[in-house]
């Protein structure tokens, strides 16, 4: 569990520790995202989006900000922070890189996602583009981590019920790749 002090360097110990898995898929793009985490009145807050319906990948859903790798970008960080402030509008200069989660792969749209969880100041004068994100969502760890947060089933509109879990928060549901993101990291440093 993080306490207020140092949190940064908790986080990093804890990410540096282990073995991160990297997948490597042959005809997927490279991506990556950025977990923007900041710490407000003793309180650490997750930054998501809902992504706008006008986006060509994932419509509507709740994900991290992040998108494909363009070459001129020359490392998956840089590509991260750089979606972060085309997105939402978090100064790159502002973000600190604690980490990476594990790789993880979309299969309908192909792309292999690099997660990097970055610290950010609080207050942030969020910037949103609108033509990419519907929704800022600033998610309280706290709130993640009540039982009723997290359901280890997912039932799709068909009803057919998958073995993968989700997460409920402000009338959202957080599913796929962005929870599986949210789970590893909850379950690595926050709980």
């Amino acid at each position: 569990m993080i306490t207020r002090a140092d949190w940064r360097e908790k986080i990093k110990g804890i990410l540096s520790s282990r073995q991160r898995q990297v997948l490597l898929r042959e005809g997927y793009r490279k991506s990556a995202v950025l977990i923007p985490i900041y710490e407000n009145k003793g309180g650490h807050h997750l930054v998501l989006t809902k992504r706008a319906q006008g986006v060509m990948y994932h419509k509507g859903q709740v994900s991290f900000p992040g998108g494909a790798y363009d070459t001129q970008d020359g490392e998956l960080k840089a590509t991260a922070i750089r979606e972060a402030y085309e997105e939402i509008g978090i100064n790159p200069g502002d973000v600190e890189i604690l980490g990476n989660l594990d790789d993880q792969a979309t299969y309908t749209s192909r792309f292999v996602i690099t997660p990097f969880v970055g610290a950010i100041p609080y207050p942030v004068k969020f910037k949103v583009n609108h033509r990419e994100v519907e929704k800022l969502i600033e998610a309280p760890v706290s709130a993640l981590l009540t039982p009723s947060a997290y359901v280890p089933e997912t039932m799709d509109e068909d009803g057919k019920i998958y073995p993968w879990g989700h997460y409920l928060y402000g009338g959202h549901r957080i599913t796929g790749i962005t929870a599986r993101m949210l789970k590893q990291l909850i379950d690595l440093v926050f709980v």
